[in-house]
């Protein structure tokens, strides 16, 4: 049993960044824009919530950090999307590449190393280990303030979109922004909004990847982006979906992390949620729809 527990543990804690970057992800395309920028979100939040805990000492301050970095990095890719209505792709990709170009240059600058920051401490505070069954694997994430945030905002996040008048103008703002654009509604407004919560989400699921490893590393990031984008397409654009996919990927990663003392060549044992994200997306071709706007740009006469 307890091996189990721990098993679970430790999927619920690779599922986590997961789980924040696929939910802002259908905040973004729901709005009607692709967001491959995900994966440049993830670390810089990463790395601004190290560099926040770093100099001043309170992790609640670096998940603070983190927040405004993926809000910032999410700014730009709704400038660049929304307001100048260029490809967004290509903007997803350029925001990737510059971003893993911009944490090494600041690891360089601000902590003078090519690879790691300094340790930074966990935002529980041995919180967990006072409380009743804290002292478990399990206990421990479970009692995680950043693990209840995480499931309050994917929960947060799927009444929004689907039981409030905002959540109803987003919606329509990627599925018909002209109808959208004629009930009154700003369709430019709309998605930035959208995108602006998918920087706040997968900042802070790169807040959790940092005090994970309690430090940044580079380009720690690691491909998650890409698969939370996977895991939103299998969950077919619902927080809740999307969140229940990321436990698949987490547990696969979770087996291969366990297979990978077994003697098993390490190469092979880092593809497997790679590949079981191939496979998982082929098997879902043409049972998942995308928003029927997303990734078009609109350009409505008369609209600021």
């Amino acid at each position: 049993m307890s091996g189990i527990l721990s098993l679970l543990a430790q999927t619920l804690r690779i599922s986590v960044p997961y789980g924040l970057a696929a939910t802002g992800g259908v905040c973004s395309e729901r709005g009607g824009v692709v967001n491959i920028a995900l994966e440049g979100i993830l670390l810089h939040g990463a790395f601004f919530a190290v560099v926040g805990t770093h100099y001043s000492g309170s992790p609640c301050v670096g998940i603070l950090a983190a927040a405004a970095g993926g809000v910032a990095t999410a700014s730009v890719h709704a400038f660049v999307t929304v307001t100048c209505k260029a490809d967004q792709i290509v903007s997803g990709l350029a925001i990737n590449i510059a971003a893993f170009g911009l944490t090494r240059g600041g690891l360089r600058l601000l902590f003078a190393s090519a690879s790691n920051s300094p340790r930074i401490p966990s935002p529980d505070a041995g919180l967990a280990a006072r409380l009743p069954g804290g002292e478990s694997a399990l206990g421990a994430v479970l009692y995680d303030p950043l693990f209840l945030l995480a499931v309050a905002l994917v929960a947060a996040a799927s009444w929004l979109l689907f039981r409030t008048g905002l959540g109803l103008a987003l919606r329509a703002a990627g599925e018909h922004p002209e109808a959208a654009h004629s009930a009154g509604f700003s369709v430019a407004r709309l998605r930035w909004l959208g995108v602006l919560a998918s920087g706040l989400l997968g900042g802070l699921g790169g807040a959790w990847l940092a005090f994970e490893q309690h430090s940044f590393t580079d380009q720690m990031s690691g491909g998650r982006g890409y698969i939370a984008l996977a895991a939103m397409i299998v969950g077919k654009w619902h927080p809740l979906g999307a969140a229940a996919a990321c436990l698949l990927f987490g547990a696969a990663e979770t087996v291969q992390m366990r297979l990978q003392g077994s003697g098993a060549p390490t190469q092979l044992m880092q593809m497997i949620p790679f590949l079981l994200t191939i496979l998982v997306l082929v098997l879902w071709v043409g049972r998942a729809v995308a928003p029927a706007a997303s990734g078009r740009p609109y350009d409505p006469e008369g609209e600021s």
